[in-house]
């Protein structure tokens, strides 16, 4: 293994120039789910020029590129492609500028995906130049509609695994504002299950001047925000963890006017099966009520928008992972980490394939930043978050650090050749 960490790093070291160019491109054009139809051409387009079969279109814009390299064990690697409607803050001379007809929002790739797809692509590079040293077969999935939960199913729901075959690992990874050059990772339920719902609020609109006359969805709807607080301080155990954020709140266009009806975007998340239930059942039951305390005619409308499992990192497969990640950028440098209340839908894949999962996070912040930030108590405020306008990975090591771990890993899964 120490000759391949060699050629590994080597061969990443002069690919990086090519992919920095390309990231920054993917940056200043983002796509929402499932409208990754500029981002998909390109991963195909590369990825055939390396060699791989490649088949467009599935699950809508996804792309699977698969390179058969002898027999052996076949690998999953994964990156998901979309971004976020959010209007870009970073300043960078590649800052997204793109806007979206459909939903009338900015895009912004403020999660990182941009970075993952471009980590993939270097990823393939660097295993097809090392073709001699390793046999089985590379499945590459570059996977539409992550931010919207729905990508990994809509794949495996257009025969994904039938049509490629099924892996015995699925390796994924997420770009995050720890140090650059750091990886970080846990056993077990690694990130949370989440539950998106949308709720409206019926209320009886009429004139600002006649309120007597109206059923008023916003003081409905502020009533209800400040009540779905306590559901985690008590009704959830202290030993548990859960999470609930109202992320959106939308009612009204005129102030003399009042709405009939008010929409929360509630986020749900959580570990267990028990406390998911319970919690769900929470926000019914609370929405439920405060429409009922103020008079409304209508109960409230609740949709499920998305439901994502616990992404769990089988203990076994990681423990191989981390032997291949450590070797690869130095034991310092792998980290351990909490269980992280983010969600994701890689575990869907993962648990159609009957695989085990090693899933990752990567470093994109810079290291003194985040050590005087650590120092001085003030992460949260001067370290930007994924999803915020605000977020910049540092393009170039933390590319060079993402391609380095992902082929790292696939080589520790794949058989090597003498």
């Amino acid at each position: 293994m120490i000759g391949a960490v060699s050629w590994i790093n080597t061969r990443v070291a002069r690919i990086n120039a090519d992919l920095v160019a390309l990231y920054r491109d993917l940056h200043a054009h983002p796509e929402l789910s499932f409208a990754e139809h500029r981002t998909a051409g390109i991963a195909a387009r590369r990825a055939r020029a390396l060699g791989f079969e490649v088949t467009e279109g599935v699950g809508g814009t996804g792309v699977v590129a698969r390179l058969v390299n002898g027999p052996g064990p076949t690998v999953l690697l994964r990156a998901d492609m979309d971004g976020l409607p959010v209007r870009e803050q970073t300043g960078l001379a590649y800052a997204s500028t793109a806007f979206d007809p459909e939903c009338g929002e900015p895009v912004m790739h403020a999660c990182g995906h941009d970075m993952h797809t471009v980590c993939l692509l270097g990823a393939l590079d660097a295993l097809v130049q090392a073709r001699a040293r390793w046999s089985g077969t590379v499945v590459a999935v570059f996977q539409p509609a992550e931010e919207v939960g729905r990508g990994a199913q809509a794949m495996v729901d257009d025969g994904l695994f039938e049509r490629f075959g099924k892996p015995e690992i699925v390796l994924a990874q997420h770009v995050l504002p720890i140090a650059v050059g750091t990886v970080a990772t846990h056993p077990g339920p690694f990130l949370a299950a989440n539950d998106s719902l949308r709720i409206t609020l019926h209320g009886r609109g009429g004139h600002g001047s006649r309120p007597e006359t109206t059923v008023d969805p916003i003081v409905m709807a502020a009533a209800a925000v400040l009540r779905l607080q306590t559901i985690v301080s008590r009704e959830v155990a202290a030993t548990d963890r859960a999470v609930v954020t109202i992320g959106s709140l939308h009612a009204g266009a005129k102030e003399n006017i009042i709405a009939d009806e008010a929409v929360l975007g509630v986020s749900v998340r959580t570990y267990s099966t028990e406390v998911r239930d319970r919690v769900v059942e929470a926000v019914r039951r609370i929405v439920c009520a405060e429409a009922a305390a103020s008079g409304a005619d209508r109960a409230p409308t609740i949709e499920l928008l998305m439901r994502l499992p616990v992404t769990v990192n089988d203990p076994v497969a990681l423990d191989k992972t981390r032997g291949a990640l450590s070797n690869a950028l130095g034991a310092e440098r792998v980290l351990n980490i909490a269980a992280f209340p983010a969600s994701e839908d890689v575990g869907i894949l993962a648990e159609a394939a009957g695989a085990p999962l090693s899933f990752w996070f990567f470093g994109g912040a810079d290291p003194a930043k985040v050590a005087a930030a650590q120092e001085n108590g003030t992460v949260e405020r001067d370290i930007p978050m994924n999803h915020s306008p605000y977020f910049a990975p540092l393009a170039e090591p933390a590319i060079d650090c993402g391609v380095t771990a992902l082929t790292a890993a696939a080589f520790a899964w794949l058989d090597s050749n003498p």
